[in-house]
């Protein structure tokens, strides 16, 4: 379409609107840096590592030849930025590629330094580097390997190397086709192998001091886990294990039964350090350190007390993010107090959308894969959500400039706020959730506005105290009135969690649906004018994949050990119950199901007579079509007659002249878990590895 085929006056009212909203313009960088970003993830195939580069050298010559024109100039801006993203991506995926172990070790001696140590359970999880595996060459061995210990056996820190014996595996890869991919995570965390230890480490070198940078990650690694064990000494039980998340963001410690009431009460982003954290801590010490300067009278007169004020608060923002963990939510929130509270330093206003963006940008640049995590996207929506409805409705609600503010009407007035915030976060989050977790809390609203308040005017003050008093061995003095407040908190999860319907389940949303719901909502929040409602329509178009799941038919795991049906009743029949639990519970999230399987009868028909079993296998018939499972190969011959499709445990061979569909045992080992779907008697295949395509963090036999 040309300029020719749309008439003068709506090009006028569009580039009106456009030029009114001159100041929003930089908003949009992340977003197409993130599409760049997102185009590479999205890829079955590695490019060139010449691509990125060249494809954005390409676009800002051709563009510098329309910089007169501020349309053109403007889109050759938006492709240059998309350009930039991708080539970040694939220069992120060439920095961070490390060997990875190729095959399972079922016993082999690793040694290594101890670079993470977390309580799990049980037992312990430790992260170890600078590897040696026997029967490993060194140039392929990993570079890194979490193996789980128990908790006996002697008292390991960073920096300290030993020898454990071991059961090692590659990073697992999906379940199924577009479930998480942990082998992708774990390849841009230079995570090479997982595994367990046979019996307690043995330690053969406590490793000096040195100035190197992942010296100082030790350093701080050591911190975190000498304050993790001060506060379990200081809070045992359950109380402890929160507060030791709250203050070291480690959750290990936390039991299921609570993380799963925190999650199903819709409270797990308090477990999360993040916004509320950071600036929390940032406000107290900002606040506080300047009412007591405020009391110096020769002080407060000749020294700028709030920008001494806002120094501290970023440094004591910067080493609580550093000690918990710097995940990408902290990452984010400490970015905005920083540049908040720098803000402050120049006589600036710092709270605003631009700070998000900003933040959001450096993110990527740094770590352009965090784009995908759930972290990410929460995080992000949450608070963009959060500035945009502030903007738009910040004069709706204020009282006359001369009314009284008495303790009930600011009690009243802050409830509404959390209650509001609650609200809008939900709602702009509700959707990221999931698409990652399958999972919505119905009661989110009621149980934050008992929470929230409690952990934000008890638990982190009290927190902070107890940072305080840590070199001084006195953390105990505010760790117990912390307790209580966790308690409350506890308290009110497992009430909320209790309560019938709390948690509702549902199927998993395309990628596409996400995305439609990504944008729309990022042109309903960064636009002001009155054209920011066309993005209701892709969170629409998004929303409605909710209601029309495309759910599978059948699911095999890629061992050809677990395999699930759709009965009569759209609900997941399995075909044990014995193993791969793992698996399971995956499955039937994604399907929008409770952990409560119904397995396959070992012999005749199930209700409904979709499914017919014997001791060699099963028949699956649906939409008109006859699907073979099987188990052993006394089956194969009949079968292989018969049906219309086949997924078999054990090799097939090439003579199977029924089957429109084979799945072998080689497939499932080659491709991974595999997806099968009859679409009006038509059958539609997906593999795990299929969906991926031949990637770097692809691992592939």
């Amino acid at each position: 379409m040309n300029e020719t085929t749309i008439p003068a006056s709506a090009r006028e009212h569009i580039s009106s609107l456009f030029a009114a909203e001159r100041e929003r313009w930089v908003l949009w960088l992340p977003v197409f840096l993130g599409v760049g970003i997102g185009g590479y993830f999205l890829l079955r195939a590695e490019p060139p590592v010449w691509l990125g580069v060249s494809v954005m050298g390409l676009i800002v010559v051709v563009g510098t030849l329309f910089r007169d024109r501020i349309g053109l100039r403007l889109f050759f801006i938006a492709l240059a930025v998309t350009a930039l993203g991708f080539s970040v991506a694939q220069l992120r995926t060439a920095m961070v590629a490390e060997p990875v172990l190729e095959k399972r070790l079922s016993s082999a001696s690793v040694e290594g330094r101890v670079i993470f140590v977390e309580p799990n359970g049980k037992g312990r999880r430790i992260l170890l580097d600078e590897l040696n595996i026997s029967r490993i060459a060194a140039g392929q061995t990993p570079g890194k390997a979490r193996i789980r210990i128990s908790a006996s056996g002697p008292e390991l820190r960073p920096g300290i190397r030993i020898r454990v014996r071991a059961g090692l595996s590659p990073p697992p890869p999906p379940v199924a086709p577009g479930a998480f991919d942990f082998q992708r995570q774990s390849f841009f965390r230079g995570l090479g192998a997982v595994g367990f230890a046979y019996g307690p480490p043995k330690i053969i070198e406590v490793s000096g001091p040195r100035s190197s940078e992942p010296e100082f990650l030790l350093f701080l690694a050591d911190a975190r886990l000498a304050i993790g064990e001060r506060v379990m000494a200081g809070l045992d039980g359950v109380n402890g294990a929160l507060a030791r998340a709250l203050m070291t963001g480690e959750r290990g410690a936390i039991p299921k039964s609570v993380l799963a009431a925190m999650r199903d009460s819709g409270m797990a982003h308090l477990l999360a350090i993040s916004g509320l954290h950071i600036g929390l801590v940032a406000g107290f010490l900002f606040v506080g350190f300047r009412a007591g300067l405020a009391l110096v009278p020769p002080i407060a007169l000749r020294y700028p007390i709030k920008k001494a004020a806002a120094v501290l608060g970023i440094m004591g923002a910067l080493a609580y993010a550093l000690i918990a963990g710097a995940t990408v939510p902290t990452q984010r929130a400490f970015l905005m107090v920083g540049l908040v509270l720098l803000a402050v330093l120049f006589d600036r206003r710092g709270l605003s959308i631009r700070t998000v963006a900003w933040a959001a940008l450096i993110i990527l640049l740094i770590q352009p894969e965090s784009l995908l995590g759930a972290s990410f996207q929460l995080s992000f929506a949450a608070v963009i959500g959060l500035i945009a409805f502030y903007e738009r409705f910040r004069d709706i609600g204020r009282g006359e400039s001369g009314a009284a503010y008495t303790w009930n009407r600011r009690l009243l007035i802050y409830l509404g706020g959390v209650a509001l915030s609650t609200l809008v976060a939900g709602s702009v989050t509700g959707p990221f959730a999931v698409f990652h977790f399958n999972r919505f809390a119905v009661f989110g609203l009621a149980a934050n506005l008992g929470a929230v308040p409690v952990t934000a005017l008890w638990i982190m003050p009290w927190a902070v105290v107890a940072f305080l008093l840590v070199p001084f061995g006195l953390e105990g003095l505010a760790l117990v009135p912390m307790g209580w407040g966790i308690g409350v908190v506890i308290q009110i999860a497992e009430t909320v969690a209790g309560w019938p319907g709390a948690v509702t389940l549902l199927p998993a949303m395309p990628v596409w649906g996400l995305i439609c719901i990504a944008l729309g909502g990022l042109w309903l929040a960064l636009w002001r004018q009155s054209w920011r409602y066309f993005g209701l329509v892709p969170v629409a178009l998004g929303m409605a994949t909710l209601w029309f799941p495309d759910s599978p038919d059948i699911l095999v795991d890629d061992r050809g050990e677990l395999l699930a049906v759709r009965m009569a009743d759209d609900r997941l029949a399995v075909s044990t119950l014995r193993k791969s639990r793992f698996d399971r519970e995956i499955w039937l999230r994604r399907y929008g199901q409770t952990n409560e399987a119904r397995s396959w009868p070992r012999e005749g028909e199930s209700p409904g007579g979709r499914l017919a079993c014997d001791t060699l296998g099963c028949i699956y018939r649906a939409e008109g079509k006859v699907v073979a499972l099987v188990r052993g190969e006394g089956a194969l011959a009949e079968d292989c007659r018969n049906a219309d499709a086949l997924v078999s445990a054990v090799p097939v061979g090439d003579n199977c002249p029924s089957a429109g569909v084979v799945i072998d045992r080689f497939d499932l080992w080659r491709e991974g878990a595999h997806a099968i779907w009859l679409d009006d008697g038509n059958f539609r295949v997906q593999s795990v590895n299929g969906n991926r395509g031949n990637r770097p963090w692809v691992l592939r036999p």
